[in-house]
């Protein structure tokens, strides 16, 4: 994420002329960048427009905008560059990822649009977050909860429509239990089929918001240095701001590999809920 405008601007409204360098303010900045928080005179239809709001909605349009033709241009042969890549990537998804683990073709195109939904949106989302004065959207719980619970209802909804209502509940028990036994594996599976998307809602939010805190790590060092004394903190700052910028590119790898997993993660469970056998 690119925090470094930021938190400069941050550090020059907490010290200047020679001052201590208030090292609050930077820590401001940051969580500006990951907590969500209204847009101040911002508002819609009378609602208070919040800040991960807008990178929501950016990123949905970001969708449209890169994918705007392409099937088009693909099915006539007339796609350039950017036709190519976007169906490259919407083909690796469908027949890499959601037909292997779907397991039925037919099932696995009327699901391919919401996985390949998952996987721009927080891709882009995650990518909103590099650029200055962005928001990560997926790095405030609420984001990653929402997409979770829609997975948890497709399982549901999915597993009862294929497997049937009954013989969906039934299959969460490992066959051949003792009667006496059923009741209790009962609670403990169904334990564990909210537990999945409760995961994937931790795993999402926790990867987000840990980049923020290592990139706080090495940016705050020069503001903790500097609160005591400025010639400290510019002493460190070259080191500091040199393993930021380590951590801002490594930030665009796990941009890209978050959203793999997130959806990786949503085809595996949605599969086993319609296909238990498998």
């Amino acid at each position: 994420m690119s925090l470094l405008p930021t938190l400069f601007a941050a550090a020059s409204t907490s010290g200047g002329g020679g001052h201590a360098v208030d090292p609050t303010k930077p820590f401001d900045a940051l969580f500006g960048h990951v907590v969500p928080h209204a847009v101040e005179g911002l508002t819609l239809f009378g609602m208070q427009v919040w800040n991960i709001q807008i990178f929501q909605v950016l990123s949905i349009l970001l969708i449209f905008v890169a994918f705007a033709g392409v099937a088009r241009a693909v099915r006539n042969g007339t796609g350039g560059k950017r036709a190519k890549i976007a169906a490259g990537f919407v083909d690796y998804i469908v027949e890499d990822m959601i037909v292997p683990n779907i397991h039925e073709r037919k099932h696995a195109r009327a699901l391919a649009p919401l996985f390949l939904s998952f996987f721009f949106f927080i891709l882009f989302m995650n990518l909103f977050g590099l650029v200055p004065f962005g928001a990560t959207a997926t790095a405030s719980v609420y984001v990653p909860a929402a997409m979770a619970g829609l997975t948890f209802l497709v399982m549901l909804l999915g597993g009862m429509i294929v497997q049937g209502p009954i013989k969906f509940w039934v299959n969460l028990l490992p066959h051949g239990l003792p009667a006496w036994l059923i009741p209790l594996m009962f609670v403990v599976e169904l334990i564990g089929l909210c537990v999945k998307p409760f995961a994937l809602m931790v795993r999402l939010t926790a990867n987000m918001v840990g980049g923020h805190l290592v990139l706080l790590s090495f940016m705050g060092l020069m503001f903790f240095f500097g609160y005591g004394s400025p010639m400290a903190g510019w002493a460190v700052a070259p080191a500091s701001i040199g393993m930021a910028v380590f951590i801002m590119i490594i930030e665009g790898f796990v941009a890209l590999l978050q959203a793999y997993i997130f959806t990786l993660l949503s085809i595996i469970f949605v599969g086993a809920s319609l296909h238990p056998d498998h």
